[in-house]
């Protein structure tokens, strides 16, 4: 089969595409013809090996060249062989996973604890574009910041792949949502179904005097001093990501609000969906969001398979409104 392998840390022209041995299943996993994958910045980490101190971090990139060779952390696709362990799936599925790493490759294996049923009224390529990231969004609101109706939501960085997700689901889940962008994409955010949108250019959250319930930190940018004046007494302060660099952050960012927690009457949690274990449930509850209508894939571009490096130097600029998709 064709991939794109990643032999040593470097740029997107990193990425050579190959000609690599089929995987065969194992008892619990399934063999997936890939249909679409997406891009997302947990790829371009891996493919730099950034931030460095990530590398010396257990089930990191590793030390000294990439331990994952095939990125893509997404997949939909068609079930194309069983494990003998395997009771829910059979070839000619239509399926979406994330499996976390092999989804730049024309086949993959996933384990049956990480794929589910494709939405029925999604393409392959909406379905590709959904996993990591809503299910980020999901593990953030749901899990960390225990959302209910009623509540006050803030989604900083709302109209990226994860915030999209963030803002459409806040409100499914029957909260009050405010999303913060930049000027070109406030339109999006509020036809989301955000109530208000802030453009962090001219406004700075944390100092307008409004409080919410729940704080979806995807962007970061702010210390978490500041933060706490944006919430509640109660609030809970939830870490997605932060500004990236090559050392530390943003894993420096999201631990040092974690080790600050506890000094604080706010409470700040972290949403990792990469060490979850509920993947196929939650993929599951993704399903039926789709499927009731409530939540739909924002896609800003698509390209075809070969131009798999391209896809990742655009992303990587962090310009994307939406995910950022890959036809296989």
């Amino acid at each position: 089969m064709k991939a794109f392998v990643l032999r040593a840390y470097g740029s997107p022209a990193a990425l050579e595409l190959t000609d690599v041995a089929t995987p065969a299943p194992g008892g619990d996993e399934v063999l997936v013809r890939v249909r679409a994958t997406s891009v997302q910045p947990y790829d371009w980490h891996l493919m730099r090996g950034q931030p460095y101190v990530a590398r010396l971090m257990g089930g990191g990139p590793g030390l000294r060249g990439p331990k994952i060779r095939i990125l893509g952390a997404d997949v939909a696709g068609e079930v194309v062989a069983v494990g003998k362990d395997v009771t829910g799936f059979r070839p000619g599925d239509e399926v979406f996973a994330m499996p976390k790493q092999g989804g730049f490759a024309e086949y993959v294996c996933v384990r049956e604890t990480e794929l589910a049923r494709k939405p029925e009224n999604l393409s392959f390529e909406q379905a590709a574009a959904v996993p990591l990231a809503a299910g980020t969004a999901l593990i953030g609101l749901r899990d960390g910041g225990h959302v209910e109706p009623g509540q006050k939501v803030l989604v900083n960085g709302a109209s990226g792949g994860v915030g999209t997700f963030a803002v459409q689901i806040a409100k499914a889940f029957g909260a009050e949502v405010t999303g913060v962008c930049g000027p070109r994409n406030l339109e999006l955010v509020r036809s989301l179904g955000a109530k208000d949108v802030i453009d962090y250019r001219t406004s700075d959250f944390t100092r307008d005097g409004r409080r919410y319930d729940v704080l979806l930190d995807i962007a970061g940018g702010h210390p978490v001093w500041a933060c706490r004046r944006a919430l509640t007494r109660e609030g809970r302060h939830v870490l997605v990501g932060g500004p990236a660099g090559r050392w530390f952050q943003p894993v420096g960012h999201m631990f040092g609000v974690i080790a600050l927690s506890p000094l604080m009457s706010r409470r700040a949690v972290l949403a990792d969906v990469v060490r979850c274990t509920t993947i196929k449930q939650n993929l599951t509850t993704l399903t039926d969001l789709i499927e009731n209508g409530d939540i739909t894939p924002v896609i800003d571009r698509t390209y075809g398979f070969e131009d798999i490096p391209t896809a990742v130097a655009y992303q990587e600029k962090g310009h994307a409104a939406g995910k950022v998709v890959v036809t296989v």
